[in-house]
């Protein structure tokens, strides 16, 4: 008689962790080349002899294309296969992570960028639909939560590597190591992917929406380019004119998708209860998040001369506060876990408001407010989403995501750039994480009623 295997809960959860753990990577790898960047940016300058225009598309290139891309990487994984898609993320990231770190000059370094930023479009937006698809009840929250901490821990750990790969300097590739450093992590996760995440089927009866896709892609584009280069060109009147396009293209792409049978983005998502006020208090926490990390590292290497080194440590008290409360914060009494995003978006909210006098208390504050409020974010704004609409749930938010990050850099760094105050910039940051707050009171009116 045949044995029977019979999976013990202990092996099944362990398998999930290292499911998750896999997936996270991924993400945390992805976010990590957002930010490292930034504090690479005056060697990569010195080694190419590049202008501040090419310098900025270096770190906006990445962003432009990952935003483009996010919505089409999301259904790419309803169509062939989340796992696959997945997968075939991870190699082009680092196949294009592998190009970033050999480029010979600062053209081939910008096009790799724009790759790497596809790349990581086509890979991000199936963790949240893996999630969502193999996670249920407590063990989907946390997973979830633990996703919502690596959104801010991978960008403040982006500053912190990239600082001490530049001091280290290692085989005196300067600035070279911030990129290569993914291929080792890449060729883990291409050998791990297919042994810990199963395999899923994809729908075949559905068909990619290539009129949504091109609408999606040029509304994008146009929003989020003259954001990114908009400053470094003195803001002509060209950015403004794609900035009207790009909302006139957005009106019409909501008003296609409405009206065709299998859409590319499923807009019914959004009336599912607490989506949309969670995406109203994501918007507020990233915009928030990615103005203050953008000034405020600008401030310390720029405003005060600090090396990139220097400026990177700065930021430990933020990560280390953000991670111990981030991972804790679930040992509050279950009561109270609808109240943890507008509380620690009220924390934020002082932590920014201090930073330009305070600098350490108000790195703690916002820390510990960003452990509050993002690690559960994302588990709150998908509590009444049904699985079926996953993809399209993923698509929204990862989208929601990386414009956000882009506005906030864009907004705040433009407005200290032109003040050259860090006090003036905070203070708006400050009445940005404030209105967060009143939407995170809708999203904990939802959260209570679950």
């Amino acid at each position: 008689m045949a044995a029977v295997m019979i999976d013990r809960p202990a092996d099944v959860g362990t398998r999930r962790g290292l499911m998750l753990a896999v997936l996270l990577l991924g993400q945390f790898m992805a976010l990590l080349d957002t930010s490292v960047v930034n504090v690479a940016m005056p060697t990569i300058g010195t080694d190419f002899h590049a202008s501040g225009a090419w310098l900025q598309l270096v770190v906006g290139g990445y962003m432009v294309a990952y935003a483009m891309t996010l919505i089409t990487g999301a259904r790419l994984g309803d169509l062939y296969g989340r796992r696959r898609m997945y997968l075939v993320g991870v190699v082009l990231f680092t196949l294009a992570s592998l190009a970033c770190g050999l480029a010979p000059a600062i053209l081939p370094l910008v096009l790799f960028r724009f790759a790497q930023g596809i790349a990581a479009a086509v890979m991000v937006p199936q963790i949240i639909s893996v999630i969502q698809t193999h996670f249920t009840g407590p063990a989907r929250a946390k997973a979830l939560s633990a996703y919502g901490a690596t959104l801010s821990a991978g960008q403040v750990a982006g500053l912190v590597v990239g600082g001490l790969l530049l001091a280290a300097n290692l085989l005196g590739a300067q600035w070279r190591p911030i990129f290569l450093i993914n291929v080792p992590v890449g060729i883990l996760l291409a050998v791990l992917v297919p042994r810990l995440v199963p395999a899923d089927r994809p729908t075949a009866a559905r068909r990619l929406d290539l009129t949504g896709l091109a609408i999606s892609t040029c509304a994008v584009l146009l929003l989020v380019l003259p954001m990114v280069i908009g400053h470094e060109l003195g803001w002509p009147r060209w950015t403004f004119v794609c900035f009207g396009a790009g909302l006139v293209l957005a009106v019409v792409f909501v008003r296609v998708e409405r009206r065709v049978d299998d859409p590319l983005l499923n807009l019914d998502v959004l009336r599912a209860r607490g989506l949309a006020a969670g995406i109203a208090t994501l918007t507020c926490t990233l915009l928030a998040l990615g103005g203050f990390m953008f000034s405020f590292t600008l401030h310390l290497q720029d405003g005060l001369g600090e090396s990139a080194l220097h400026s990177g440590l700065t930021w430990l008290p933020f990560a280390i506060t953000f991670g111990l409360v981030g991972f804790f914060w679930r040992s509050l009494p279950g009561r109270l876990h609808y109240l943890v995003v507008p509380t620690g978006l009220a924390l934020c909210m002082l932590g920014y408001a201090g930073a330009g006098s305070f600098v350490w208390p108000a790195l703690v504050l916002a820390g510990a407010g960003m452990g509050l409020s993002a690690s559960p974010l994302v588990t709150q704004a998908l509590v009444h989403v049904p699985l079926s609409r996953a993809a399209d749930a993923s698509g929204v938010l990862t989208t929601t995501i990386q414009l956000s990050q882009v506005g906030g850099v864009t907004i705040f760094g433009t407005l200290y750039l032109s003040t050259g105050s860090l006090t003036t910039t905070s203070w708006y940051l400050a009445a940005v994480a404030a209105i967060g707050i009143v939407a995170g009171s809708f999203l904990a009116r939802s959260v209570r009623q679950a």
